[in-house]
């Protein structure tokens, strides 16, 4: 069986990271897999192709942000919270997708991959899966609703686009388009976790289609409860304060909330004393000044087997966002022993058995969140039970079996 992924980056954001695991996790079961990505950052790899960074490249990703520039009122705030898919790289001419059995999509946004191209690649005669990550197959533009509902009529009025909201903006365009798209080509969508497919039967453009539920493939073995470095080699408190952490690739983007979890760890009362650990870029530094409990911050930390020795040092690790579809750091920390601390009501929730395995804070309830934080340092974790935890819904093995039969029932169907 040949397949072909697609996706904007090998490991640039956590859509990227958990592609190319899935790429990895196929290959081992002996599906033939590779990946064609926008740009490639990672180690070579002769099995993802990248289509370069030209002159093509870069005209399609500034001509989609220059059209969401003008709609949003030239609002620099909003302009990647939303994407078009109105222009990209003519992905069906590439080998790999003429050799594949299935083509796979994943976040192929910003300039990589149009919604004519999803048109194009099933005219030359390849079943499409179409991995949703975020909320942006559902929507008119945007990658999170958040409290927005119009994605469950019509998108338009879009509060993304500023103001005036007009009845039929951008959004209504795209939603209007991807309707077309959906109603004209056969599409099997999977969604990572059930909280985003409960969001699709919620929407116009999905509701009455059919989206499987596979989680995102993890390699649970690299990730051990017993860590082999120290925390002083690896800048952590070495004081014998327990350790909490936080990661994400942009640590102050507002969608992960970081004064939540600030306000939920100034808030600590905990008996035993407590350190907080943050991994991940920040353009206002200033923000983890007002923490009260004491911290480091790491930075970017791209090694991922240095991450997981951190995790293996942490109590907790933890998820103050606004909303998740199935945080990656969160599984990651249970691999190496840790336990999750984070808001319900989305993917989360798939993550977590509240009070067992972690901490499911009621939404937006900052003190809630502490009282997370102080039940993880009073119970103490059972390390090796959070990883056996972890690898009995997130293990690569058991997720690309799924996505296997899945190709092979499509395979059958065609």
């Amino acid at each position: 069986m040949k397949v072909t992924l697609v996706n904007h980056s090998d490991i640039v954001g956590g859509a990227s990271v958990v592609s190319l695991r899935l790429l990895e996790a196929l290959r081992q079961q002996g599906v033939d897999a590779r990946m064609i990505v926008k740009v490639a950052s990672g180690p070579e790899n002769e099995f993802i192709s990248a289509l370069g960074d030209g002159f093509a490249t870069k005209a399609a990703f500034l001509g989609e942000r220059l059209r969401i520039f003008v709609a949003n009122g030239f609002d620099r705030s909003t302009l990647f919270k939303v994407s078009t898919a109105d222009r990209g790289l003519p992905v069906h001419r590439h080998p790999w997708i003429a050799d594949a059995d299935i083509v796979v999509l994943n976040w192929f946004n910003q300039g990589m991959m149009s919604l004519d191209e999803i048109r194009r690649i099933a005219a030359i005669g390849k079943p499409l899966v179409w991995t949703l990550h975020d909320m942006w197959a559902m929507t008119g533009i945007c990658h999170h609703a958040g409290g927005c509902a119009r994605y469950m009529t019509r998108c338009g009025e879009c509060p993304f686009l500023g103001k005036p909201h007009r009845r039929h903006d951008l959004s209504t365009k795209v939603f209007d388009k991807k309707m077309s798209l959906y109603d004209e080509v056969t599409i099997n969508f999977v969604a990572v976790s059930r909280w985003l497919a409960a969001c699709a039967a919620k929407s116009a453009l999905l509701r009455d289609r059919r989206v499987e539920v596979i989680n995102n493939a993890f390699p649970l073995q690299r990730y051990a409860t017993a860590p082999k470095m120290s925390r002083k080699e690896l800048g952590l408190p070495d004081d014998g304060s327990r350790l909490v952490v936080m990661c994400a690739a942009r640590l102050d983007d507002s969608i992960k909330d970081l004064p939540a979890a600030i306000a939920a760890l100034n808030l600590y009362k905990g008996s035993e004393p407590l350190a907080a650990v943050f991994c991940g870029n920040i353009r206002n530094r200033a923000l983890l000044e007002d923490l009260t409990v004491p911290y480091v911050w790491l930075g970017n930390i791209s090694d991922p087997a240095r991450l997981a020795e951190i995790y293996a040092h942490c109590d907790a690790v933890l998820s103050s966002s606004q909303f998740e579809s199935l945080p990656s750091t969160l599984i990651e920390g249970m691999a190496a022993g840790a336990v999750p601390v984070g808001f319900d009501g989305d993917g989360r929730d798939e993550i977590i058995d509240h009070l067992s395995t972690g901490y499911l804070a009621r939404k937006g309830d900052v003190a809630d969140f502490a009282r997370g934080i102080e039940w993880v340092t009073a119970t103490r974790p059972d390390r090796d039970r959070q990883h056996l935890a972890a690898a009995e819904r997130f293990d690569a093995p058991l997720i690309a079996g799924r996505y296997i039969k899945l190709f092979q029932r499509i395979l059958s169907e065609k």
